[in-house]
């Protein structure tokens, strides 16, 4: 069973349509005890930094949140779910997230060429033996929809990367944390690919 994180933060319904798709067995929900049971926890997002967390505080999900991800259960943070991982984000200042990666959430820079929010399919750079992208090619390409990105602390952690107006960590994986900047619920083939990698952990 995977939970995804119901938080009024948009996307809930293509990632659900997606895992579907795929054939898992999929329950969306904000009932904690719920969430702490399934096998594997996703945690979606559109829209900003501060009214998601804002959100996750007043459904009680932020210690579910860290509870989950205590227990060594599967965790995917996806577009806005990435960011809410690292402690804090330009998009909100005084905002705090959930601080369970190292990193900080910044405007992604304004440059001549380059609309902001990115929108659009980009490819990826692709770290050996990352376990999201197990069975795709090391540059593949996915869609994003964002003005915010990563820049983790510690490379270490960042399983892919991409170019736009600035060098952005696409993904990460740490332990059981899993997240990725772009939507792989909607990025064709190469996204289900990563979908039922996480389903399989």
């Amino acid at each position: 069973m995977i939970a995804i994180i119901d938080y009024d933060a948009g996307n809930l319904k293509s990632v659900e349509k997606a895992l579907i798709a795929l054939g898992e067995e999929v329950i969306v929900s904000r009932d904690s005890s719920e969430i702490l049971q399934a096998d594997k926890v996703i945690l979606p997002g559109v829209g900003s930094f501060g009214d998601a967390m804002n959100n996750l505080d007043r459904f009680g999900l932020v210690d579910t949140i860290k509870n989950v991800v205590a227990k060594d259960t599967p965790f995917l943070g996806i577009c806005l779910g990435l960011q809410l991982l690292f402690k804090e984000s330009e998009e909100t200042p005084g905002a705090e997230g959930l601080n369970l990666l190292p990193g900080k959430i910044f405007k992604i820079p304004a440059k001549e060429g380059f609309k902001i929010p990115h929108m659009g399919w980009n490819s990826l750079n692709v770290k050996d033996n990352a376990r999201l992208f197990a069975g795709i090619n090391a540059n593949p390409y996915v869609y994003f929809v964002h003005s915010y990105y990563l820049k983790a602390d510690n490379d270490d952690i960042v399983a892919a990367s991409t170019e736009y107006s600035t060098h952005i960590h696409a993904s990460v994986e740490k332990g059981n944390l899993f997240a990725c900047q772009f939507h792989p619920e909607k990025s064709s083939e190469t996204g289900l690919r990563i979908l039922k990698n996480f389903a399989e952990l």
